[in-house]
């Protein structure tokens, strides 16, 4: 299902009479991009309120490339929000803008450049007729891929026009493509190095001399387009390239990255993950539980045994993050609580949103388990590491002497969690401190688990793990 055409306001313009007497000035695209941007950038407004942790490294060179009206070459790996910026500069358009009623390349009312809108001014003068495009419509998007031709974005004769008695040599002939037709907007050719090269070739008059050319039409359109690409490094894919042409003809390329800290990656998990609902269950995440995930990949993508090369993307953190709320819904649905808190032991479900989204470098086999293990296992100890005090542990330690080991596991109620730290007061203490005041069980369950495996990772207790349970006893 579509969303509605959106409808110009009423008291907009309908003739081209009427459009000259109302003042309306025509601007070239950049310049409508260039002035917009500047009137954001004067306000303090983000051009990108969406896109999180570029603040001080990607967006200063994209307001420059704006400003001097570049087009835009995106090189970075996959999951680093490039395809979301170039959909974000619709917004840097005006609202509404006017064509020659019933152009297919958005004629300029007052400089037509197709046949069919030359034809419609002489022949009306200034009766005229004028539409109003919203901006949303004035963006194209192309994925390129190898069966991509030149008919795709450029354009081709149209046979059912040749059938209907036109001349091959009539300019009205001509099926517009996908370029054409984004004329005065924006247009976007995602992983541009896998177009073919003869493709790419056929771009070249686009990005300088600004016009088209289609088969052997004596014809030049004078097109008016913002071209934006999209790209990963020269060194990632064998796929394709680009060709060094083309890429001179871009006049800014903005190179992306992934967020560089575990709290901009929180946010975007936090801004990007899809919240799980379930009738009669409250669903909380605690933040010590949200930075495990973060901090993985984190790791991810500072590990040896990772390749770097395909990156790692932010989708890994949202995935896991997804994946981990709802091992931890089913949990609780499954003991019948009223409050699901992911626990230690819902991360035992993260393979299932890792293994396809990281590519792991080892010729052993097996070895991606372990791998990945030790990343779980790494993130969990930096964050306990972090969040617990370590002056307060000794008296959770001295209590495990003597007493029987500890179990934990999805099978594991919440009240159980809560029983054990009635009896283990230096335990509650820590728990209590890590929910910050807000002592449901599975909060509780959820931080004493923390705190038991986090002891075990830094070699204070022992640990036994079978199937789903863990038991936790003291060292000795």
């Amino acid at each position: 299902m579509t969303d509605a055409p959106l409808e110009p306001p009423s008291e907009l313009p309908g003739t081209l009479g009427e459009l000259r007497s109302s003042g309306w000035v025509s601007r070239p695209v950049k310049e409508e991009l260039r002035v917009n941007a500047v009137a954001r950038i004067r306000a303090g407004e983000p051009l990108f309120p969406e896109v999180l942790g570029y603040e001080d490294t990607v967006f200063p060179q994209l307001e420059n490339a704006l400003l001097a009206g570049h087009d835009l070459i995106f090189l970075g790996e996959r999951g680093q929000a490039k395809t979301r910026m170039i959909r974000s500069l619709v917004e840097l358009l005006d609202e509404w803008m006017p064509i020659v009623a019933g152009s297919e390349i958005n004629d300029d009312p007052f400089h037509p450049i197709s046949r069919y809108a030359r034809d419609i001014v002489a022949a009306d003068g200034e009766d005229a007729r004028v539409e109003w495009v919203h901006r949303s419509t004035r963006y194209g998007e192309k994925l390129a891929t190898p069966d991509t031709s030149i008919a795709d974005l450029i354009g081709e004769v149209d046979p059912i026009k040749i059938a209907e008695g036109r001349y091959l040599s009539d300019e009205l002939t001509l099926h517009y493509g996908l370029v054409p037709r984004t004329n005065r907007g924006i247009f976007a050719i995602n992983e541009l190095p896998d177009l073919a090269e003869r493709i790419q070739v056929g771009l070249l008059n686009v990005l300088e001399e600004r016009d088209i050319q289609v088969r052997g039409y004596k014809i030049r359109l004078p097109l008016d387009v913002m071209m934006v690409a999209s790209a990963n490094p020269d060194d990632y894919t064998n796929r394709g390239r680009l060709i060094t042409p083309l890429k001179d003809r871009f006049g800014s390329q903005i190179r992306t990255h992934y967020p560089l800290d575990v709290e901009t990656e929180m946010a975007i998990v936090a801004q990007e993950a899809h919240p799980l609902e379930a009738p009669g269950l409250d669903v909380h995440v605690p933040p010590a539980m949200s930075e495990i995930v973060a901090t993985l990949s984190q790791l991810a993508r500072e590990s040896p045994h990772i390749s770097q090369r395909s990156g790692v993307s932010v989708r890994l953190s949202v995935s896991n993050e997804e994946t981990m709320v709802a091992n931890s819904v089913r949990r609780a649905l499954r003991a019948g609580e009223r409050e699901a808190v992911p626990r230690i032991c819902d991360l035992e479900a993260l393979p299932a949103s890792t293994a396809g989204k990281i590519e792991i470098e080892t010729i052993e086999e097996g070895r991606e388990e372990q791998i990945l293990d030790h990343l779980v296992r790494s993130a969990v100890l930096t964050v306990f590491r972090e969040r617990v005090r370590p002056e307060s542990l000794l008296a959770v330690v001295e209590g495990f002497d003597g007493r029987e080991p500890v179990e934990t596991g999805e099978d594991i109620s919440s009240d159980a969690y809560v029983g054990l730290c009635e009896t283990m007061p230096a335990l509650a203490a820590v728990a209590t401190d890590l929910v910050d005041g807000h002592s449901t069980p599975a909060r509780i369950a959820s931080a004493v688990e923390l705190v038991l495996e986090g002891l075990h990772l830094s070699k204070r207790l022992n640990k036994d793990a079978v199937g789903g349970r863990a038991q936790y006893r003291a060292r000795g």
